[in-house]
């Protein structure tokens, strides 16, 4: 007859149950509650004592930030308000689903593996230089975008975005970086080889500078070189050159250039900044390109997502 083998796995699982087994569970779940969400799922692998903790409220309302309350309660459409039973579910729901707020120009989420807080300024909660002239941006609506509205560059010689959120509005601790979210259209023209300046910090503390291309690395494009033409009031009417021509793009960029997202727009770091625990002030970022003189157009502004850095564990 042959003999039942015991793996080593099996016998350090009854070992981790008899010894677990003496601690009451609610001990267990305010030890859980003292970890991060990703330890908290890894360790409900343990026991089946740790995975019936790892779902009391009490683990997630931890890695909830302090004001989720106000916060969920103030989004525009109900948000993860009435769609959660547990504080687990609340918890995915805003990392999942980003809620509206502020009146339609902000959303809100969480960063799944953290619990930091994350957000997006919509395109309207931002300072365009310009956006109120119909020729030279116009406000559209895209089915793809989080807010009702986005901004359209038409064209503009002089590019100038701008935005700002308070710092006690995010996670305190924590290294952010913040992302221009854009589209490009088939008649984008003007970046292809002009990079564009952003910026991040606090005015008279710190403000990082660095600059950027807005046109993915190497890709092949038309350049439409745009010449003015008779002058119409106080605007140009333009003309382009060679619509034909084919260079590539931003051969220099050395990877400082637009990644694709997820949701199908690009995103462009902006520039990363520490958020110290108690620091009241107010972040601003921006992108401008003024320098070329060139004028450019094709760009769809959806926001500007503030968001932390991931763990490098």
């Amino acid at each position: 007859m042959k003999k039942n083998r015991v793996s080593k796995m099996e016998i350090e699982s009854v070992f981790v149950e008899d010894f677990f087994g003496y601690l009451p569970e609610g001990f267990i779940a305010k030890a859980l509650s003292l970890t991060s969400p990703r330890d908290a799922c890894r360790l409900s692998l343990v026991c089946s004592l740790f995975r019936s903790a790892a779902e009391w409220d009490v683990v997630w309302e931890s890695f909830l930030p302090e004001d989720y309350r106000n916060i969920v309660l103030a989004a525009a459409d109900g948000g993860c308000s009435s769609s959660y039973s547990t504080k687990k579910q609340l918890y995915l729901c805003l990392c999942d689903r980003p809620i509206i707020i502020d009146g339609g120009n902000k959303s809100f989420s969480l960063d799944k593996r953290t619990g930091k807080k994350c957000y997006m300024l919509a395109a309207r909660d931002l300072f365009i230089v310009w956006s109120d002239t119909p020729h030279y941006w116009r406000w559209i609506s895209l089915p793809e975008s989080r807010f009702s509205e986005v901004a359209e560059l038409i064209r503009v010689c002089w590019l100038e975005v701008y935005g700002r959120i308070k710092t006690s509005m995010l996670s305190p601790d924590t290294v952010y970086a913040a992302f221009i979210v854009f589209k490009s259209t088939s008649e984008i023209y003007g970046f292809e080889s002009q990079p564009a300046e952003v910026s991040i910090g606090i005015s008279g503390v710190e403000i990082q500078t660095q600059t950027v291309f807005l046109e993915p690395e190497g890709e092949p494009r038309r350049l439409y070189p745009v010449l003015p033409g008779r002058r119409i009031g106080m605007f140009n009417r333009c003309h382009v050159v060679n619509p034909n021509l084919i260079l590539p793009v931003n051969p220099n960029s050395k990877g400082n250039g637009p990644r694709q997202r997820e949701d199908g727009w690009m995103e462009i770091e902006v520039g990363q900044y520490y958020i110290k625990k108690g620091e009241e002030g107010v972040l601003k970022m921006s992108m401008t390109e003024v320098k070329g003189g060139n004028w450019k157009g094709g760009l769809v502004i959806q926001g500007i997502e503030i968001r932390p850095m991931p763990c490098k564990s």
